[in-house]
């Protein structure tokens, strides 16, 4: 008898007597027994029925139909975490948060928004005194000095208001891919993706993306092209939430809280290339 034929014998022997399913051996026979060694290195055969079948690998639409049905229907509302009152106020926010907490952020604008509430007032300041509210965020004297010129060009260009298109908002000081792409995720509901620290982290981790897109634009071009069909307009800017608070909260950078994540089971914990 060879060798394949005494394989697919016991298995099949094994699982008739026992009331095995099928799929508890999705290898070929020759696999199966590799994998298992040999069945008569099994103890008794209570040990088989404790294997579980082998996971099926999912396919890169599967993935993303499974982790983004998974956002969209346990967290229908999202939103930043910042607070503002006004589009020019959100992108001073932004503008504040690059390299630094939210948490942080929302400490210090309050009381720098009473002094100036908006872009005229801001354009006025003098980068000490701008600097005097942000000293205890993360580079504030080149902040200081963003937050001060781009107040400038708002007032004297924009007549105070913020432009929602990308090559404006990418021509004022402090302002990068990342900050305008939430602008027009967050301020103009437009269906952007923003790519910070946690979404590029997460859309690694979970397999999202290939190592090969190893840059924030590489990372937001591909889940663009990859995201899930939706009737949602604002899919790619709910999306960029969702992977940044599954980051924030869940797939932290340092210590990753596997066992309350929801895709656990099947997250190939890419950790590895996963950070900025």
């Amino acid at each position: 008898m060879t060798t394949k034929r005494f394989a697919t014998n016991t298995i099949t022997k094994a699982c008739k007597d026992n009331h095995f399913p099928a799929s508890l051996f999705p290898l070929s026979p020759l696999k199966t027994l590799e994998t298992l060694k040999t069945l008569e290195t099994l103890k008794t055969l209570e040990t088989l029925k404790t294997l579980k079948p082998l996971p099926h690998k999912m396919t890169n639409s599967e993935l993303y139909t499974r982790v983004f049905t998974h956002f969209r229907k346990e967290h229908p509302i999202v939103d930043t975490e910042l607070h503002y009152s006004s589009t020019y106020q959100l992108l001073v926010a932004v503008v504040l948060s690059a390299q630094c907490t939210d948490k942080r952020v929302n400490l210090v604008t309050p009381a720098l928004f009473r002094a100036y509430p908006d872009a005229q007032s801001m354009a006025a300041a003098s980068e000490a005194d701008v600097y005097q509210y942000i000293r205890s965020v993360s580079y504030p004297n080149a902040k200081a000095r963003h937050l001060v010129e781009l107040s400038q060009i708002l007032h004297e260009k924009y007549h105070g208001e913020v432009p929602s298109d990308m090559d404006s908002l990418l021509q004022l000081p402090g302002v990068g891919r990342k900050t305008a792409n939430v602008m027009q995720a967050v301020a103009f509901r437009m269906n952007a993706m923003p790519v910070d620290t946690h979404v590029y982290r997460v859309s690694h981790r979970l397999g999202l993306v290939p190592s090969t897109c190893n840059t924030p634009y590489k990372v937001e071009q591909y889940l663009l092209r990859h995201l899930p069909p939706s009737d949602n307009p604002h899919e790619a800017a709910d999306a960029h939430h969702w992977l940044l608070l599954h980051g924030r909260y869940i797939c932290k950078s340092l210590k990753p809280l596997c066992p309350k994540c929801p895709f656990d089971t099947f997250c190939p914990k890419k950790l590895e290339g996963s950070k900025l």
